[in-house]
Parts: structure tokens; C-alpha cells; sequence
């Protein structure tokens, strides 16, 4: 068994990192805090072992869980079968979601206490913990510590778990302003997608519906390899409630692993938003054989007839086998997640294979506006590929502001915390009035001209330019700097018949969303190129 360091260390807080959750790679965080050990998540990736994992870890007073995704629980039962005096912690959702990990294993062990959210709990006399909703999954939850140290000295540890700020169908997302009063000395934040954006989650959850109903409509049948839970039931719950499929002519056949995951979801109803409450009130939330579309559970070796229709499978499974057999056209949607490992061309059906995004943690901007408004003296990223990481820690706004860290499994990281440290003042927060002139080309906005005097307007204003975009019911306006508009420039002067990055269908925003590309998922140059290259279609 491997253990982490336990020499003496200059500072009472210390973390070694058993799994950073890089790519293929779960989360699994030691913690040293004072004379206190814990866990932090217990997590394997898609191809390590439970087994070996918890060979490796040590003993400890407490873990806590953030949230059931296997990539953060997957190795607590394991861990709970070496170490069964080990008290395990996660939220009440997350302890029902938990077996869905093992549904292979009969029975089940009630691995976990539940502990209620929003409310500080004492693990030792201390040291306590508190639960804070943190958005992309049902129960998911960031874990706030607080040491008590000698000299009447606090310290404060913030773990986020996977979190998500928007909201989506299944759980409401983590709220800013509830976190505002922890002040972490240390933030342990994932970085799943780097410094990318996203457009808002409703406009994502359209366009999904969009590609998915064109499809349909061009005589091709739908398989979706998802997850067992979390964005399978996401996808299904928006097939049966979005208004492009309302009263639909379309069967959906759900994988009996997603079907059993979906009859846990059933039961923490009383947990989930109040939309999907009040949906579940006027019709059954996932199965029903009379009101279109239609949901049914496959069975095994049951060919599949009926068209249109959408396969819903486990992307473990071997799903191929509904297809062998089937007549009809199919069309593969890969969901664009950097940590799922995308389907492999060469072992799919005859058909094309898409992707599509359906974000479930937060985009670059979320993780920024998260940091700025807890100002930790800390800030360490874990959980996403290397070089997303590497391009949040090099993000100036951060490095001119915090302590940045950018961990590798089984090093060990001290983490020494100022006695007074001067917390960087929060940029203010001023509203400013104007007024809207329509004309009949042209919109003018109209803001005092006091907006001049705050330090961001020179940056906003630096080249006369604006783009603006809808979030929600807001309209937001960005300004456009010297290097966006060289970029647009430049990638407008490509010639369109030449096979380059520019003029890919592939290209969002700076990345490559191929899966069949070796560069899939990095940052691209326009004047790039790779060999399964295909060219943007006429109309764009």
C-alpha cells in the first residue's frame, strides 16, 4: 500500500493527489488537514481499476464524496470493502445514486451517510463540512472544510466537485451568491473545458433538437451513447418535454441499464426541480407507450422495426448488436466532452457520426467568474485534459491575482496559507442607466458618460467594436479587441477551396470537434490541416 508523505510540514494544511482527473483518469484527493486525514472523492477513469486504486490508498478519518459519477465515486466500494470503519459522506441524492456504479454487483452495501446541504456539520470537535448545491448532476454537490487551528486560526478549503452555474432540465445549478460568504483560503476547482465559452444551456438544448429533428426528417434513425446516468436522462427528459417532439410520431428505445438509472431518478423526484415535478404531475416523466413520442425499454436481441426512431445505449455496451440487423439508415451523435472518449469510426455501423454539445460543467467564464468572486488565496485545477488546464493557469487575470496550481497525480502539494493576506478588492459592481433610440437600420444605445470613468472601459472600448448576444432575456454586450478582429480578418481572407482548419465544418470557435481528427478537442490554427478534413457547407 502506498501512502502519501506523513513527515512533519511547515503548514497544517497539505494535499497529495491520488488521481488529478485528467484525461481516462479519476479523482481521488488526500487531505492532511491539521491532524485530520480524509478523502476527497474516490473516482476511477475509464480504464483503471477499483482494485488497484484503493491498493494504493491509505486509512483515513473521513471521505467525502462531491457526487456519483464513477470518475469521482467509482472506487467507494472497493475502498468501503478495505476500510468498512471509514465513515463515508456525500448528500442524500448522491447516496441513492451511488449503486448505479455496480449494477452488476448484488447486493449493495449502504456505503455512504447522507449529510443535509447547507448546514455546517462538525466531523471532529475541529473540523466541519458543509454541502453546497453545486448544479450538474442531481445531489452534486462542492464541499466546504473549515479547520480550526491553533492561535484561534481558521482554515478554509473549498472543493467544487463538478459544478455547473447554469441551470439544466434535471438539476437547478450552483448559486454564486450562496458561496459568497465561505472565502476559501484554498479553491480545488475542475476545469473541464477550459478557457472555451459556450452559448447559454437553452440555446444548446435547441440546437440539439434541431440537428436531432433535421436528422429524423432526412430519413435516418438516431443513436445516442450516453452515459448510465446524468446526461442520458438529461436527453431523454428533453425528448418527451421540448416542443420540436411534443406529440412527435417517434419511438425511443432506452438501453435497460439507462432504463434502471432512470427508475432511481423516479425515486428522488422530490429532489429535482419544480418543473420537472409539475411535468411528472400531467404525464409520466420517462416511460409512456401511448402519448408520442413513445419511450420503451430494449431488450436483448429485439430488432428494431419501427421508424423513425432513436436508440438511447450505454456507451460501455455493446450497443452494435440492436443494428446488426436493421434495415434502416442510422446517424451516431457523439456528445462533445473532452473527458468521454469519442466513438471510434472504424467500430461503428454503416452511418455517419455526429457531435453535439450539451455542456454539463461550466465553460471558461463560469470557472473565471467563480474564482473572482471567491478570491481564495489558492486556486488548485484538477478534473479535465492537461492542456485545458494549462490554459486557465495561464490565464493573466489569474496569475496577477492568486496562487495557481496545477497538480500531477501522487506529488505532493504543500499549500501554505499568508496570516494576512489581502484578499484582491472585487471589481465593482455599478449599474448604469441609458436609454434605446430604434431607427430603421440601425439601434443606438445611449449610457452616461460616467461609464468612462470605471478602470474595464478602456479595454471594452478599445477599438470602437461590440458584439452582442442574447443570454436569456439579457442582451450582453462585449467588446471586441485588436487580436479577435485580426483573427476574423484573417480567417475571412482564406480562399474556401483550400483544405485547411478555416474552412472546416469541424472548427467551433478556436477548437476541433472532430472526433475522427488527431487533433480533436485542441486549440487549432486556421491555416491548420489534418486528413479527414471536410470542407464548410456552401450556405455558411
Amino acid at each position: 500500500m502506498t501512502r502519501p508523505p506523513s513527515g512533519d510540514h511547515n503548514c497544517p494544511l497539505f494535499c497529495y493527489p491520488y488521481g488529478v482527473g485528467h484525461k481516462g483518469e479519476g479523482i481521488c484527493l488526500f487531505l492532511q488537514l491539521g491532524e485530520h486525514r480524509l478523502l476527497l472523492d474516490c473516482g476511477v477513469g475509464q480504464h483503471q481499476d477499483a482494485e488497484e486504486l484503493v491498493d494504493q490508498l491509505p486509512e483515513v478519518d473521513f471521505v467525502i464524496c462531491s457526487h456519483a459519477h464513477g470518475d469521482h465515486a467509482g472506487g467507494l466500494l472497493a475502498y468501503h470493502r478495505a476500510f468498512p470503519d471509514v465513515p463515508i459522506y456525500a448528500s442524500e441524492v448522491t447516496v441513492q445514486l451511488l449503486p448505479l456504479n455496480w449494477l452488476e454487483q448484488t447486493p449493495i452495501p449502504n456505503l455512504a451517510h447522507a449529510l443535509p446541504t447547507q448546514s455546517q456539520i462538525a466531523l471532529e470537535s475541529n473540523l466541519t463540512v458543509e454541502l453546497y448545491q453545486a448544479g450538474h448532476l442531481p445531489g452534486a454537490c462542492a464541499i466546504a472544510l473549515t479547520y480550526y487551528g491553533t492561535q484561534k486560526r481558521c482554515y478554509r478549503i473549498l472543493y467544487t466537485g463538478d459544478f455547473f452555474l447554469s441551470n439544466s432540465r434535471l438539476a437547478e445549478g450552483l448559486s454564486i451568491e450562496t458561496l459568497r460568504g465561505v472565502s476559501p483560503d484554498i479553491l480545488i476547482i475542475e476545469g473541464s473545458y477550459g478557457t472555451a465559452r459556450h452559448p447559454h444551456r437553452r440555446q444548446q438544448e435547441n440546437q440539439l433538437m434541431t440537428q436531432l429533428s433535421h436528422t429524423l426528417e432526412a430519413g435516418y434513425n438516431i443513436v445516442l451513447p450516453v452515459p448510465t446516468f446524468g446526461l442520458a436522462q438529461e436527453i431523454l427528459v428533453l425528448l418527451r418535454s421540448h416542443h420540436q417532439f411534443t406529440g412527435r410520431e417517434l419511438d425511443i428505445w432506452v438501453d435497460p441499464t439507462i432504463a434502471q438509472a432512470c427508475q432511481v431518478y423516479l425515486d428522488i423526484l422530490p429532489h429535482l426541480p419544480a418543473s420537472v415535478q409539475n411535468f411528472a404531475k400531467h404525464q409520466p416523466l420517462f416511460w409512456d407507450e401511448r402519448v408520442r413520442p413513445r419511450t420503451h425499454v430494449l431488450s436483448t436481441g429485439t430488432p428494431i422495426e419501427q421508424s423513425p426512431a432513436i436508440l438511447m445505449v450505454e456507451q460501455n455496451s455493446n450497443w452494435q448488436q440492436y443494428l446488426s440487423h436493421n434495415p434502416h439508415q442510422w446517424v451516431i451523435f457523439q456528445p462533445d466532452d473532452p473527458l468521454i472518449s469519442p466513438v471510434s469510426p472504424q467500430t461503428t455501423p454503416a452511418g455517419r457520426l455526429e457531435t453535439y454539445l450539451l455542456a454539463q460543467h461550466s465553460d471558461g467564464l463560469g470557472t473565471t467568474q467563480l474564482i473572482h468572486n471567491l478570491r481564495p488565496q489558492h486556486v488548485i485545477f484538477v478534473h479535465g485534459p492537461k492542456n485545458y488546464l494549462r490554459d486557465l493557469t495561464s490565464l493573466e487575470e489569474l496569475q496577477n491575482r492568486y496562487h495557481l496550481h496545477l497538480p500531477q497525480a501522487k506529488t505532493e502539494l504543500e499549500l501554505p496559507i499568508g496570516e494576512q493576506f489581502i484578499q484582491p478588492a472585487a471589481p465593482p459592481e455599478t449599474n448604469y442607466e441609458g436609454e434605446i433610440t430604434e431607427q430603421e437600420k440601425v439601434i443606438t444605445i445611449q449610457l452616461p458618460s460616467s461609464i468612462i470613468n470605471d478602470p474595464r472601459w478602456h479595454n471594452f472600448s478599445d477599438t470602437g467594436l461590440v458584439k452582442a448576444r442574447w443570454q436569456g432575456e439579457e442582451l450582453v454586450l462585449r467588446g471586441l479587441s485588436q487580436k479577435e478582429i485580426l483573427s476574423q480578418t484573417h480567417d475571412e481572407k482564406l480562399p474556401r477551396e483550400i483544405a485547411c482548419c478555416g474552412n472546416c465544418r469541424h472548427k467551433h470557435g478556436q477548437y476541433c470537434r472532430n472526433p475522427a481528427s488527431p487533433l480533436y478537442g485542441l486549440q487549432v490554427s486556421p491555416e491548420g490541416y489534418c486528413p479527414v478534413f471536410e470542407p464548410l457547407p456552401h450556405n455558411q
